[in-house]
């Protein structure tokens, strides 16, 4: 078999993988009693990885250069490291419902780089003269893996999102640091209608929930709720379940983690850009659409953490900042390269 041939398969073959990846892990969200789910996850997104892996060695040793030139690559490398941030997230949580978040999203990619683009793009080429420097390597992988990790930190915010819909939910403490969350107080509010007595009710509501889940022993305790049916709405207070009051610990503290992760290697990433920019064009910033998105991202995921260590928000709020910077890295990465004009431009839609 060639080279060509072992690419055909190896990217058709993982998608495959992926694909059924995902209903094993929808699966086990829907059926968790059920044994075995987890272990067929991780396998199949391991196997997942490695094809993709194999895929990509294949590009680079029949192109010659570092497989990142074009976007059925670069797609490529980027469900590679979806692959490689769910076991760091999956690690980190002990949990199979990373995987129903970080599955779905890498079997598109590797379809829509399989399925939707044409032939000629699928093509490795050689590579014009901007491209041939050791920067390639360092500045694209880097800013690749930056909006894995990032993208799988959006991702479980989103989760998060989910799991607390319809509720104002607050995390009072800390998730800074390597430690597990400790003396969390989670307020549950939830608007209802008030009735038309004029009495006031004070309800105390305290649950104390301890589980390890991958991140150490944890204790939450309710509040007290204040009820005054005399007005037209009241705010009750409840305790969360104990699975989910887990559920939202293990989802806030990862996309958290995750996204800390990210931030960094997109910082590093833009930094090498620009030296390679002004390595081959002369200058270290002109503003191309690309880097202007680039800097968005870069803002975006600085307001998070900026808000979750200096600020202290926590919970719903930086979540959705999160879940917007989901749309944001694809913007960036996907829509400028597309759509745009600029030096970055794929152009298959102009």
């Amino acid at each position: 078999m060639d080279l060509v041939s072992l690419q055909g398969w190896l990217d058709n073959t993982s998608f495959a993988v992926l694909f059924l990846t995902m209903l094993v892990y929808w699966g086990g969200a829907a059926f968790p009693k059920v044994p075995y789910f987890s272990t067929l996850g991780s396998a199949g997104m391991a196997i997942a990885n490695l094809c993709i892996a194999a895929l990509l060695g294949a590009r680079w040793i029949e192109a010659g250069y570092f497989p990142l030139s074009n976007l059925y690559e670069s797609l490529f490398f980027i469900a590679w490291g979806i692959t490689a941030m769910h076991f760091v997230a999956e690690n980190m949580s002990r949990s199979p419902l990373v995987g129903v978040a970080t599955a779905p999203v890498a079997m598109v990619i590797t379809a829509f780089a399989t399925l939707t683009l044409p032939t000629a793009m699928q093509s490795a080429a050689p590579l014009v003269p901007a491209l041939k420097s050791n920067w390639l390597m360092m500045h694209v992988s880097v800013m690749l893996l930056s909006y894995a990790a990032l993208m799988v930190g959006a991702l479980l915010a989103i989760a998060f999102l989910i799991a607390t819909r319809g509720q104002a939910i607050e995390l009072k403490g800390s998730s800074v640091g390597t430690g597990a969350y400790r003396d969390v107080s989670y307020r549950l509010q939830k608007n209802g209608q008030a009735g038309t007595a004029a009495a006031s009710v004070t309800t105390a509501n305290v649950a104390t929930v301890s589980g390890t889940d991958g991140l150490g022993t944890r204790e939450s305790l309710g509040s007290t709720a204040v009820l005054t049916p005399t007005t037209l709405s009241a705010v009750s207070t409840l305790p969360l379940s104990p699975q989910r009051l887990s559920l939202a610990d293990t989802l806030d503290n990862i996309s958290y983690r995750m996204i800390g992760l990210g931030f960094p290697l997109l910082t590093i990433g833009i930094i090498a850009g620009a030296v390679w920019a002004n390595e081959a064009w002369g200058s270290y910033w002109s503003w191309d659409p690309k880097e202007t998105w680039a800097l968005i991202t870069w803002l975006v995921f600085a307001a998070y953490l900026h808000a979750r260590i200096t600020r202290g928000w926590q919970g719903r709020r930086p979540a959705i900042l999160a879940a917007a910077g989901f749309l944001v890295v694809w913007i960036c990465y996907l829509g400028v390269n597309l759509l745009g004009k600029g030096l970055h431009s794929y152009g298959w839609f102009l």
